[in-house]
């Protein structure tokens, strides 16, 4: 009986639409499920296999419509065979396009998509820079904005966030991420999901893809498109909550992952795909590939050719196919064969289709090209203030000897360094329409607070030197009272394909450093990078050490800001820095091994270097301030707990500096004994305050059974009863400690 009312239900909304001229998939008034469902009916399995079809698009107006590419590329969109496309740009070049698309048999509009990775028109930080101001509203913020400009573009989706954990500086994508730890990159993960996505109600939103499910972040030797082996136990704990979160945070979309997972590349795992993410999670967003990673399963070793790619990413539950165009030539055929059921082809289509009509685009498929949001609403001054608001909080002081920072306005200084005046060098690889010219460099952002400045070179953009080089940089240092130096590495090593053996100052620059101590004047060392650098050689020759990261459109203001101390640092470390190359990767939240390097002078037979520390030179969640921080009273609320219990964590946070200041107030735990091996600390908590001078705030944490637990090899939650550790402090290193027991 049910069901009969509800197919007279539904000829009744087809006879009352073909009075009105109108199908029941173009009528906005029916919930969108039920207009899924009709226009599934109505497609062919070309047309569905068209859906899971994202093409690389390009330009599709003046004389780029002549190319023979473009040209196949229109006919496909009018036949209805391409349900999405990357690389589109504004609204003149979308609505293009859609207008074909809009020409196909059902009029179902395309998706446009883009690598909106920080920042559109406007670049905020690099994520992993702006990770560094434990500020998770901030990175909401910017997340919003840079989907405003990239929408009234006429975007639809961006591929971000990144959320693959890493602790290896040598891969050029930890830029995209948020560092090294689980807990607060799925934080990030949630926080950079809403900012982008808000609730996809308006047109000021994109939709947000998690990336690169999954552990993409552990490639062997930091280098791109590399092998992953890890266990069970380490992807569960280690690298799949930032992913979870982002997905909890109701995520639109998810990305497979290059790399191969337990021997099998991710676009065919069975396991990752389907087992993890769309029965235990619950994920009912679409999947979308890595570029053409359906069909580099033939060059892993994994499928024999196109069809049997194909073949084994839909196995496995992957959906939409980018660019590699092997779903478009052989879904039809698989389905035809038997080897494909239709039923799951449709599940796949429909909710692409869902968010096509959740954005709105069968009832507007324009609604996202509207040339008076792009003239006005992109690179606004007021974008620009929140960018460089965001980068003042994302700089993280390493060293400040003496003071030397701040340096007063009215001081004579000397700027070194070529990248410094840089345009080209400004920026990384993922600035999407983002212009260096447009970008405010170091060496003007410090003109617009130094009246007195000299600029000189010091090295050549390959960071070599020479005699000519130094002799300039020192006899304008020696006129200076302070001389700040500009080092690292260019911007352009910050991204996709940017791994390096190397990540560490080169040898012309510590030259330029060497010759530079020697006059004897305040060195302050600003460090811009897209990783870590190891900065061993270079921190001794050095008295202030500004990690300046790549910091976007307003970075030389940012730097100046807190050279200048008109911006307290408040940044902290996301990721260690290496105390050198052969100690790659070094983390903090490590295993104890069966000999753990001794602290109490016995070092024979230990887990450790002969020749340099265990630890990184600078751990994680460290940074300055020009604050001082004191913490007393620490305490937790019962020292034997029962896994129903709340124990609450106390102290007490002094500013005991004469100006205001931030603190990141860091809470961890270790687990001694457990069915599973633990990490020697673990992130649990942590609270970002403001306080003013000498002024104090007890600051609160609870943790509960969800804190101290862990995951088996299963993803299973497991809490076992024993000795646990609470640490508090200002960095991982830096720490006060108290124990509590868990009983059955």
């Amino acid at each position: 009986m049910k069901n009969f009312f509800l197919i007279f239900q539904l000829l009744l909304t087809v006879t009352f639409a073909i009075a009105q001229k109108q199908l029941p998939y173009q009528n906005a008034k029916l919930p969108i499920e039920q207009r899924v469902k009709d226009i599934l009916t109505r497609m062919t399995v070309e047309e569905k296999a068209g859906q899971l079809n994202q093409l690389n698009g390009g330009v599709f107006t003046g004389p780029a419509v002549n190319d023979n590419g473009q040209q196949q590329k229109m006919q496909l969109a009018k036949e209805g065979k391409v349900g999405s496309m990357l690389n589109v740009i504004g609204t003149t070049e979308t609505r293009a396009i859609q207008q074909i698309a809009m020409q196909s048999r059902l009029g179902i509009p395309l998706l446009f998509a883009y690598d909106v990775i920080h920042g559109y028109k406007t670049i905020f930080p690099i994520p992993l820079a702006e990770a560094c101001s434990w500020d998770l509203k901030q990175m909401s913020i910017n997340a919003s904005i840079a989907a405003s400009e990239a929408s009234a573009a006429g975007i639809h989706w961006t591929f971000a966030p990144m959320c693959d954990v890493s602790n290896d500086p040598r891969w050029g994508r930890v830029m995209e991420g948020a560092g090294e730890d689980p807990y607060y990159g799925a934080l990030v993960a949630a926080a950079r999901v809403k900012g982008f996505q808000g609730n996809l109600n308006d047109n000021k939103h994109l939709m947000a893809c998690v990336k690169h499910f999954a552990a993409y972040g552990a490639v062997e030797a930091g280098r791109e498109y590399n092998q992953v082996d890890i266990s069970r136990v380490l992807l569960w704990n280690k690298y799949l909550p930032p992913y979870k979160a982002a997905v909890d945070a109701g995520a639109a979309t998810v990305m497979n992952a290059f790399n191969v997972f337990e021997g099998v590349p991710v676009s065919g795992s069975k396991y990752l795909v389907t087992d993890i993410l769309r029965k235990k999670w619950g994920f009912d967003g679409f999947l979308v590939s890595d570029w053409a990673s359906f069909k580099e399963m033939i060059a892993h070793g994994y499928a024999a050719d196109e069809k049997d790619a194909a073949l084994k990413a839909f196995e496995a539950g992957s959906e939409m196919d980018m660019e590699s165009q092997v779903t478009i030539k052989y879904l039809a055929e698989l389905v035809k064969e038997g080897k494909v059921a239709i039923k799951q082809v449709d599940a796949a289509v429909s909710k692409i289709l869902y968010y096509k009509f959740k954005l709105g685009l069968f009832d507007d498929p324009y609604k996202y090209c509207n040339v008076e949001r792009e003239n006005n609403e992109i690179f606004t001054l007021e974008n620009r203030s929140v960018a460089r608001k965001a980068a003042q909080a994302s700089i993280v002081l390493l060293k400040n000897r003496n003071k030397v920072l701040p340096v007063a306005s009215d001081k004579k200084v000397a700027l070194v360094g070529f990248f410094a005046n840089s345009a080209d060098d400004l920026l990384d690889f993922w600035i999407a329409q983002g212009k260096a010219s447009e970008a405010v460099t170091l060496y003007d952002g410090l003109k617009n607070k130094y009246a007195n400045i000299s600029f000189s070179n010091g090295y050549l953009p390959d960071c070599t030197t020479n005699d000519s080089l130094i002799a300039a940089a020192v006899a304008q240092a020696a006129t200076a009272e302070v001389v700040f130096v500009n080092i690292g590495i260019s911007g352009i090593y910050g991204g996709e394909e940017r791994s390096l053996a190397y990540p560490q100052i080169s040898d012309g620059q510590i030259q330029l450093l060497k010759a530079l101590k020697k006059i004897g004047k305040p060195i302050v060392a600003l460090v811009s990078s897209g990783r870590p650098l190891i900065l061993t050689e270079a921190e001794p020759m050095v008295d202030a050490i500004v990690q300046c990261w790549i910091l976007g459109t307003e970075q030389g203001n940012a730097i100046a800001d807190i050279v200048s101390g008109e911006y307290n640092p408040s940044g902290k470390t996301v990721m260690s820095f290496p105390y050198a190359i052969g100690q790659i990767p070094v983390y903090y939240n490590h295993f104890n091994t069966g000999r753990p390097d001794s602290t109490n002078g016995n070092l024979a037979w230990n887990s450790r270097y002969r020749d340099i520390p265990n630890e990184p030179l600078y751990p994680f969640g460290f940074g300055l301030s020009y604050s001082t921080f004191k913490y007393s009273d620490f305490n937790i609320s019962k020292t034997v707990i029962k896994k129903t219990d709340k124990l609450n964590v106390q102290v007490t946070v002094t500013n005991t500096s004469n100006r205001d200041g931030e603190e990141v107030v860091q809470l961890y735990i270790r687990d001694y004994a457990a069915s599973v091996i633990r990490p020697v600390k673990e992130l649990k908590g942590f609270q970002k305050i403001l306080l003013k001078p000498g002024e104090q705030q007890k600051v609160n944490f609870v943790l509960t059974a969800k804190e101290l637990s862990f995951f088996d090899a299963a993803g299973s939650r497991v809490l076992e009863p024993g000795k646990f550790s609470v640490f508090v402090g200002g960095s991982s290193k830096d720490v006060q400690q108290l124990d509590v027991h868990l009983i059955k």
